[in-house]
C-alpha cells in the first residue's frame, strides 16, 4: 500500500527520485529503497515526504483502494507522459476520496442519484438528424428546455456523473478524462480552461455515454461526440431563433454574443451554423480561414467565458458532518486540509449562519 502511494504521489509531483530525495534531504536510493518496498521512512522523514509532495501523511496509508474503468483521454498527442501521471495522480487521489466519503453514508441515503439514460434512445443511431434527435431528447428527458444550461457541471452532477476538476496546469495539452468508479461514470476536466471548452468537454463525453453501442458501421465517434456536444448545447431551434435559418453572412459580434449566452465557442458556432445549414459548406471554410487569420482558432476575442467548477464533493463532506457520519477530523481528511484549516473555514460558516438568524 505505502510504496505504491509513494510512487503515485511522486508522479503526480511531477519529481524525479533524486528531485525526491533532496527535497526530503536523503539520497536516491532511500527513495528507491521506499518504493521498492525494501525500507521505511521514519517518522520524521515521512514528514517530509508528505511535505515535499503536498499530501496528508494519513495518505500513504489510507485503506480505500478503486480503479478507474475504461479510462479515455481527450489531449493532444504530444502530451508529455510526465504531466499525464501528474494528472492520473491527481485524479485517482480525488476519486478514492469520493469513494471513500460514499461509503461512509449508510445505505438507506444515496446522495448521489444513478445515472440513466432515456428508454426512447434509438438502438442505431445513423445520420447526423439522429444525433440531433439524440442531444434533443437528452434536453427533454433532464427538462433543460432550449435555453442556455447555466452550469454545465451542476447538471451533469445532479443526474448522477461524477465530476472532478484537476488543477494540474495542463498549458492546453489536455481537455479532460472519462472513465466509470463502479457504475458511475466519471468525467475529468482541467481547472485552468476557459468555461466554453470546459462545456464542449463535458458535453462530448456525455455523449460517450449517449452514443456507446447505438453508432451505425462507418460513423466516426469522435466526430459524432462533438456533433452531440454541439448540439446539446446550442439546439437547432435555438441557433434558428438567435440567426435566422439562412444567412448570406454572421457578424463576429453575433457569434460573440451567442457564446456569451450559451457558453459555447464561436467556432463551435459556426461549426453549428454549418450542420444546421444557416451558412453553406462554402462560407464556412471561408469563417474558417478568417478566424486563423485572426489567431481567434488560438484564442478568441473579448473576455473568456468563466470556467465552471465543482461544489458536489466538499457539499456532501459537510453534509456528512452535520448528519454526523463522521466527525472534523474525517471531514478535514477528505478535504485535503489541516484541521486547524478546517475549523476556521466551518467557524466562518457558523459566524455567518448566527448573523442571518
Amino acid at each position: 500500500m505505502f510504496t505504491e502511494r509513494l510512487v503515485r504521489a511522486r508522479k503526480a509531483a511531477g519529481l524525479s527520485m533524486s528531485a525526491l530525495a533532496t527535497e526530503v534531504g536523503v539520497s536516491a536510493n532511500a527513495i528507491k529503497k521506499y518504493e521498492h518496498g525494501i525500507n521505511m521512512p521514519s517518522s520524521p522523514n515521512l514528514l517530509k515526504l508528505a511535505k515535499a509532495l503536498g499530501v496528508r501523511t494519513e495518505y500513504f496509508f489510507r485503506p480505500v483502494k478503486i480503479k478507474l474503468q475504461g479510462v479515455e483521454y481527450r489531449k493532444r498527442a504530444n502530451t508529455p507522459q510526465k504531466l499525464l501521471n501528474q494528472i492520473n495522480g491527481d485524479v485517482m487521489d480525488q476519486a478514492e476520496r469520493w469513494a471513500e466519503l460514499l461509503d461512509l453514508y449508510p445505505d438507506s441515503v444515496k446522495p448521489v442519484p444513478p445515472f440513466s439514460l432515456p428508454k426512447e434512445l434509438p438502438a442505431e443511431i445513423t445520420t447526423p438528424n439522429d444525433i440531433e434527435a439524440a442531444a434533443d431528447m437528452m434536453r427533454k428527458q433532464w427538462a433543460l428546455g432550449l435555453n442556455p444550461i447555466p452550469d454545465m457541471i451542476d447538471t451533469l452532477e445532479s443526474k448522477g456523473v461524477m465530476i472532478i476538476g484537476t488543477a494540474v496546469e495542463a498549458k492546453k495539452k489536455f481537455d479532460g478524462l472519462a472513465g466509470n468508479l463502479d457504475k458511475t461514470p466519471v468525467v475529468v476536466v482541467s481547472s485552468h480552461q476557459p468555461g466554453d471548452r470546459q462545456r464542449f468537454t463535458l458535453a462530448h463525453e456525455l455523449a460517450h455515454l449517449v452514443l456507446s453501442g447505438r453508432l451505425a458501421e462507418g460513423l466516426d465517434e469522435e466526430k459524432a461526440c462533438n456533433h452531440f456536444a454541439g448540439a446539446f448545447l446550442l439546439p437547432k431551434q435555438s441557433l434558428f431563433q438567435h440567426l435566422g435559418k439562412t444567412r448570406r453572412a454572421i457578424e463576429a459580434q453575433e457569434l460573440y454574443m451567442l457564446k456569451c449566452e450559451f457558453g459555447i465557442s464561436m467556432m463551435a458556432i459556426l461549426m453549428r451554423a454549418g450542420q444546421c445549414g444557416v451558412i453553406s459548406t462554402n462560407q464556412q471554410k471561408q469563417y474558417y480561414l478568417r478566424f486563423s487569420q485572426l489567431g481567434w482558432r488560438t484564442e478568441e476575442p473579448g473576455d473568456p467565458y468563466p470556467h465552471e467548477e465543482t461544489y458536489l464533493f466538499k457539499q456532501l463532506v459537510y453534509r456528512a458532518l452535520g448528519e454526523d457520519y463522521i466527525g472534523e477530523s474525517k471531514a478535514a481528511e477528505l478535504l485535503g486540509v489541516s484541521l486547524s484549516s478546517f475549523h476556521k473555514e466551518r467557524k466562518l460558516g457558523a459566524t455567518r449562519a448566527t448573523a442571518d438568524q
